[in-house]
């Protein structure tokens, strides 16, 4: 059994030397709001090991040239995405779920704006000028 990364255990002068930068930058980045540790009683600061993560990333891009504002938009934007892409893990789960079985079936429309139902595999009269519409199972 491994360590939480979001358990909030070390201290500031322990997270800053595992994300090698000074206390006081810590210090900084918890003020802009950059990356925001917990806090424990007292309210001395308890960093994650995600916050050592994120810590490093912000060195990374400071390296790279990037501004705090910058790198503060760029963690904001990651965060969403990753928000957005739980999201959508959850709806396409739900969309699973409730997946009928007039998946299955095919509907065509005629030029009169007609809709028939059709069997899968079945096709709409010779002459017809019908539009099919389905949606193919996957692998198909």
């Amino acid at each position: 059994m491994g360590i939480d990364i979001n358990q909030p255990i070390f201290v500031i002068s322990v997270a800053a030397e595992l994300a090698d930068m000074h206390p006081q930058t810590l210090r900084q980045y918890d003020r802009l709001g950059i990356v925001s540790p917990s806090r424990a009683p007292g309210k001395s600061r308890r960093y994650s090991q995600r916050d050592i993560d994120r810590l490093r990333e912000v060195q990374r891009l400071s390296h790279e040239g990037v501004s705090l504002e910058g790198i503060k938009r760029i963690l904001e934007l990651e965060n969403q995405v990753a928000a957005l892409q739980f999201r959508v893990a959850e709806l396409s789960e739900e969309l699973q779920r409730r997946r009928s079985p007039m998946e299955a079936r095919v509907f065509a429309a005629g030029a009169a704006g007609d809709v028939v139902s059709l069997a899968r595999g079945q096709r709409p009269r010779a002459r017809s000028q019908a539009v099919v519409v389905w949606r193919p199972r996957p692998g198909e």
